[in-house]
């Protein structure tokens, strides 16, 4: 069975992480993607180490090589006139638009959406930026720990004694640039499905973020009172939390029902401690939570979780990525995969979305940069002496 999004057809102006990632979990899912980059100024991410085989000679990124597999790639000046012109056929049949410049530079190449939307009505173009398309910020430069400490995500989230603490993940990047434009994107299609009339979708990075503060944010609203470091039940001030074992390794404890809670203090040899739990006071709480921490920091890693493996009460242990991939859990969700594109294939992390009608298809790691730039120009109806032409003038790499 086909997957749920053939027939989707995006042109990928993205550059660096959320717009890329976006994309690759719309290809994974069948849309047919090209990404559009300039061969003068190539992404970033391609230089990022490790590097693997690209497949074709030479080498790529790993991060590139998983963040663009499925799509195709063109080689693109986009500051060159005729390269407007390129852009302007492959509408005829792309007809989504992502891109991830600061608010203004497509109107200035004359690839803003209202230039498009005159070429092709129907058109759904998103636009991923820090700020956003409005705005006293729209114009100003970030990155996702901006987004985040902006919309006040940071302010609580990390420790009193050590302030707020750096994710391992991009937070805003990620769920909010890539999820919201995939959430957008669609949506905008499923709008178009009935109306025949496309749409802007404009995604801030700094709006997701402060929608992603949710529980805090309803609670701040509704009485007014500002959560802090370690000061809420969800955020430190109580043992839901990461507690250090004796060889410096962690658990997650979140223990926060009163029959995970009675499991937990049983497990750890306190069971006496269930009834602390039920105390609102904060003083209480933060003595209980230092009282698991001293606790914790008698056994091994390796002690706790075996005790822990034998009752279900929200606890898991910390886990490193090569632990994660010899899990049996996500082996068994196969969530690694070997996908085409070198020698040996590139082993990446798999797509999280599971349809029972339709199975993902990793046909290539990202590919290099211009290499279906002639195959696409072909199917937009150029011969072989103009796509020479434009590779002559540096239109096309």
């Amino acid at each position: 069975m086909s997957q749920p999004l053939n027939g989707l057809k995006i042109l990928d102006f993205t550059t660096l992480l959320p717009g890329p990632y976006a994309t690759q979990l719309l290809a994974d899912m069948g849309a047919d993607v090209l990404r559009v980059e300039a061969h003068t100024r190539p992404d970033m991410v391609r230089f990022t180490p490790p590097y693997i085989d690209d497949g074709a000679g030479g080498q790529t990124s790993a991060a590139h090589a998983t963040l663009n597999r499925n799509k195709k790639s063109v080689a693109l000046d986009l500051k060159q006139p005729e390269a407007i012109a390129v852009v302007h056929k492959l509408l005829a049949s792309y007809d989504i638009v992502i891109e991830q410049f600061r608010p203004g530079v497509m109107a200035r190449l004359g690839l803003d959406y209202d230039s498009l939307a005159a070429v092709n009505p129907q058109l759904i173009y998103c636009s991923v930026s820090g700020y956003g398309q409005s705005g006293p910020l729209r114009d100003r430069a970030g990155h996702d720990i901006n987004y985040l400490a902006l919309a006040g995500l940071a302010s609580f989230s990390g420790r009193e004694e050590t302030g707020p603490v750096l994710s391992g993940t991009q937070i805003a990047d990620i769920a909010g640039g890539t999820h919201h434009a995939v959430m957008g994107i669609l949506a905008a299609v499923i709008q178009r499905q009935t109306s025949g009339v496309g749409q802007h979708i404009d995604i801030s990075m700094s709006d997701a973020a402060l929608a992603l503060t949710t529980l805090f944010g309803a609670g701040y609203l509704a009485d007014g009172r500002v959560p802090g470091l370690s000061t809420e039940v969800l955020n430190g001030g109580i043992f839901y939390g990461y507690h250090r074992t004796r060889d410096g390794r962690y658990f997650s404890v979140g223990s926060l029902e009163p029959q995970f809670t009675q499991q937990l203090f049983a497990a750890i040899g306190k069971p006496e401690w269930a009834e602390r739990s039920a105390d609102p006071s904060p003083e209480a709480q933060r003595q209980l939570r230092d009282d698991v921490r001293a606790v914790f920091l008698t056994r091994s890693f390796a002690e706790w979780k075996d005790i822990f493996a034998r009752c279900d009460a929200c606890i898991e242990p910390v886990l490193r990525l090569d632990e994660v991939e010899r899990h049996p859990h996500f082996q068994a969700r196969g969530m690694f995969v070997d996908v085409p594109g070198n020698a040996g294939g590139c082993r990446q992390i798999a797509s999280p979305i599971k349809f029972s009608a339709s199975a993902p298809d990793y046909r290539s790691i990202g590919r290099p940069l211009g290499a279906d730039t002639e195959a696409v120009l072909k199917d937009c109806g150029y011969t072989d002496d103009e796509i020479a032409a434009l590779r002559a003038a540096g239109v096309v790499g």
